[in-house]
């Protein structure tokens, strides 16, 4: 009898394990992962939420992953989405190039040389990839991560084995360079942000999509995007832009990846553009926006065979 009950206890036992342990396990797996949310801060009344609401109307029902950053100094306004997840840079890295250059040559008490003027300006204004492939070797990685220290870069990682289209980058990073160069700070002089600045206006307009969409007359624009297709997470389409006028200093970062296309990704980044530009500077409906071409082009930066 007392086996008998002790057998039936054991039994009994079990069961409730099982039917104790069970809500448990359940609440340990995750759902479906949710979409994060778009977060805006402003010193301007209403002007957060705004964003938040039509930066997330942009977005949807958009395929690929999509990180956003945002910063106006003059209405202290912040958006993010995404902010530390990394993407592969693609050509977005060559502005973390040309400041690398101007932060040490800065550290030697020097100019830029002839040479090095002419790498820069290509760099930059028609994203060639040789140019900067011989900047990047002249430089080396101790010094590029050099750099990234100093601005507080710390979530950058340099490409491997020159592959620096292949750096990992993020949102809050982006933003930290984009801050450097349009304010003055002990990392960059002020005529190396002017250089910076004035190559980023340069650039040819086949590659002045992106952010820069919608920019109303009266802002200056500087910007560089990047794009690259791999075999894993497809088309990877960015872009960085720093604007002003019309009363706002503000710079967008906006980094996608799992594209079908390159235009996909585009589009995707340009409707963001567009309502951030509308809500930050509203303007008369007579007023110019800025529309990029319809051809959008790049380079693609060499990476290694999958």
């Amino acid at each position: 009898m007392t086996h008998r009950r002790s057998r039936r206890a054991r039994v009994l036992c079990a069961g409730l394990g099982v039917g104790m342990l069970t809500p448990i396990v359940g609440a340990a797996v995750p759902a479906a992962a949710a979409t994060p949310a778009v977060s805006c801060t402003s010193g301007q009344a209403g002007l957060a939420a705004k964003l938040q609401k039509d930066i997330t109307a942009a977005l949807a029902n958009r395929k690929g992953t999509v990180a956003v950053g945002l910063y106006d100094r003059s209405t202290n306004t912040t958006c993010s989405l995404r902010s530390t997840s990394a993407y592969d840079s693609a050509s977005v890295v060559k502005v973390t190039v040309l400041a690398t250059l101007l932060w040490d040559a800065k550290k030697h008490n020097r100019y830029l040389t002839s040479r090095e003027d002419t790498l820069a300006a290509a760099m930059i204004t028609k994203s060639d990839n040789a140019a900067t492939s011989t900047l990047w070797k002249q430089l080396g990685l101790t010094k590029i991560k050099g750099f990234l220290a100093a601005a507080g870069m710390t979530g950058t990682t340099p490409g491997a084995n020159g592959y620096w289209g292949l750096t990992q980058i993020r949102v809050q990073d982006e933003q930290k360079l984009l801050k450097l160069i349009t304010a003055k700070n002990s990392v960059l002089s002020d005529n190396s942000r002017a250089y910076i600045l004035k190559l980023m206006g340069k650039v040819v307009s086949a590659q002045r999509w992106g952010t820069p969409a919608g920019t109303p007359s009266g802002v200056a624009v500087h910007v560089k995007n990047g794009w690259l297709q791999r075999a894993t997470h497809g088309w990877r389409v960015h872009s960085v832009g720093t604007f002003d006028g019309r009363g706002h200093d503000y710079m967008i970062t906006v980094l996608t990846q799992d594209n079908s296309t390159m235009s996909y990704g585009v589009t995707t980044i340009q409707n963001v553009a567009k309502a951030i530009h509308k809500d930050l500077v509203p303007t008369a409906s007579t007023t110019t926006a800025y529309v990029p071409t319809s051809t959008p082009q790049e380079v693609m930066p060499a990476i290694p065979a999958r």
